[in-house]
């Protein structure tokens, strides 16, 4: 089997982790890594993401990424640039991002116009993956298949981020800082477009075309001082956040995405926070309430709840050889086939070393 090339774009949280299982599947190799910060330039991508030397150094220059010829750059940066990403899918090289842009609006209107075109110029692809929006879009599409009546899909997703050390993250919604005010909401509203574009794919996946998107946010408080270590919450201070989209069709909510992130369950607030990441309901016949909850085996050295950003890089790895297949433009559910586990390769790669 002949491997796919990959370049792994920014090592931050997911980045890192990115790497990691692409060094990981013996279907891939790993010919590249991009770094925004000077000081990685030139370094070996193992002494980045916590792995011996790979003897593949990092670089700043897009130009020396393309160079590469990789099959797929897996682009995982905190903001992500349009023009980045026309000049990789130009070059020909498939993409695939965790990376929503939502600081540009999504991709929708001329950003995905522009994309698209790219996309066809270069013969290249771009998916957008990850947990949410991504992968479990496609369960939330999947699971209708056994109705024959569907009124409203929504997806709740609940998350425990205390362990999510991304302190930009939580000052851009404001975590740790004191009221709700109209700034507070457009801060969240502007980064959790990403989940529009999440019930967008759900009401595609499913044939439905929406008239208007609802968007609705609230904040809980800490009920007390809650020190992380890397991020400090004074009592009475922002703590959790739930907000969502609902998705309208003739005024009535067709599909919804919803969130409940929070960095301590002890707020002053009587949230009912759900303990299991995901809720799955689907409003129609049959009815369908699905539970899912992601925990860490019992052989691990991680002792907490299991950290998100391990599930949205191995969403985004393990989608690589859809992608690459699939036709050129901005691809949808549909698109892609089924991404899965490669497991098959797995062991196969096991039993050859035994």
């Amino acid at each position: 089997m002949q491997k796919l090339r990959v370049v792994q774009w920014n090592t931050g949280k997911v980045g890192k982790l990115a790497a990691r299982a692409v060094l990981d599947n013996p279907a891939l190799e790993l010919v590249g890594v991009y770094a925004h910060s000077p000081e990685k330039h030139g370094k070996d991508a193992g002494a980045l993401i916590g792995r011996p030397d790979t003897g593949v150094k990092a670089t700043g220059d897009i130009d020396a990424i393309i160079a590469a010829k990789p099959d797929v750059v897996l682009y995982t940066p905190f903001t992500g640039d349009l023009d980045e990403l026309v000049k990789l899918l130009e070059s020909g090289i498939n993409v695939l991002s965790t990376n929503l842009l939502f600081h540009i609006g999504g991709v929708r209107g001329a950003v995905k116009e522009r994309l698209e075109a790219a996309g066809q110029k270069g013969g290249a692809s771009l998916y957008i993956t990850g947990i949410n929006p991504g992968w479990i879009n496609s369960v939330a599409t999947s699971i209708t298949a056994i109705c024959n009546k569907v009124d409203c899909v929504s997806i709740y997703e609940s998350a425990d981020c205390s362990g999510y050390e991304s302190p930009e993250t939580w000052n851009f919604f404001r975590f740790g800082q004191h009221g709700i005010t109209d700034e507070v909401i457009e801060a969240a509203r502007t980064w959790l477009v990403m989940f529009k574009d999440a019930a967008e794919r759900v009401a595609e996946g499913i044939g439905l075309q929406v008239d208007e998107f609802e968007f609705y946010c609230d904040y809980a408080t800490a009920a007390e001082r809650v020190d992380l270590g890397w991020f400090l919450m004074e009592k009475g201070t922002n703590a959790a956040v739930r907000a969502g989209w609902n998705g309208k069709v003739n005024g009535e909510t067709r599909v919804r995405t919803q969130i409940t992130w929070y960095l301590t369950t002890k707020i002053a607030e009587d949230w009912d926070i759900d303990d299991k990441e995901y809720h799955l309901v689907v409003e129609g016949q049959p009815q369908i309430d699905l539970h899912m909850h992601f925990t860490n085996p019992p052989d691990s050295a991680i002792d907490g709840p299991w950290d998100p950003t391990g599930t949205t890089s191995y969403a985004t790895v393990n989608s690589i050889r859809q992608i690459v297949a699939a036709k050129p433009g901005v691809l949808t559910l549909h698109d892609i086939g089924l991404p899965h586990a490669p497991a098959g390769d797995w062991e196969n790669s096991r039993s050859s070393q035994g």
